[in-house]
């Protein structure tokens, strides 16, 4: 894992600890995704699922959609890690609930 990767999965940590802290969301199924496959594959994985996560839609219902994977995955600092096609799912996906 280079330094972006270890970057993007603290990132990915804190989605957690925020939601927790600042509106009573325990996303435990995230964190342990996070945990046993890393953010990284974790966020693909969460991207390219023809499902809306329960925490996208928590996250939307909260008001909080930069909390969410997709809002991550078009942050600049993490441009490299991600295709344009990946970036292009996440700005689709966001687009749709905003």
């Amino acid at each position: 894992m280079n330094e972006m990767e270890r970057r993007f999965h603290r990132a990915m940590v804190e989605i957690y600890q925020t939601g927790k802290r600042e509106l009573g969301y325990n996303a435990t199924r995230f964190i342990q995704m996070v945990s046993e496959h890393g953010g990284l594959a974790t966020a693909r994985q969460l991207l390219w699922s023809d499902q809306i996560s329960d925490g996208f839609e928590t996250l939307r219902r909260h008001g909080r959609l930069d909390l969410t994977v997709e809002a991550h995955v078009l942050k600049d600092e993490f441009a490299d890690l991600f295709t344009d096609e990946d970036r292009q799912r996440a700005r689709d996906r966001l687009d749709l609930f905003r």
